[in-house]
């Protein structure tokens, strides 16, 4: 076993740093739980509340209409992103219906 002396001061010192280290680990840690991933939706659960393809889901958020979050290979939407478009999903819906209508 070795033995290591430092001075009072310095250790001091680095238990202020390392005290400081732990209390910004919680902050971060604390701010993590405010996104619960329970909150978050996924590709399915989209699908079927804007009532569209897998497909579609990907072009929407190919050209930026739907925001995402991406964690490993799963996708993730915020539910007020998708509450916000849904207006706009009903409005090329009825476009494509009356467009195919004529």
């Amino acid at each position: 076993m070795e033995v290591i002396s430092i001075e009072r001061s310095t250790y001091e010192e680095l238990l202020t740093n390392f005290n400081s280290f732990v209390l910004q680990m919680k902050a971060m840690a604390g701010r993590g739980t405010d996104k619960r991933l329970g909150e978050w939706l996924d590709n399915q659960d989209v699908c079927q509340i804007l009532n569209i393809s897998p497909r579609t889901l990907q072009t929407l958020r190919q050209n930026g209409t739907l925001a995402y979050s991406q964690i490993e290979h799963k996708v993730y939407y915020k539910p007020e992103d998708v509450e916000r478009i849904i207006p706009l999903v009903e409005d090329k819906r009825k476009e494509a219906w009356k467009g195919g209508g004529i």
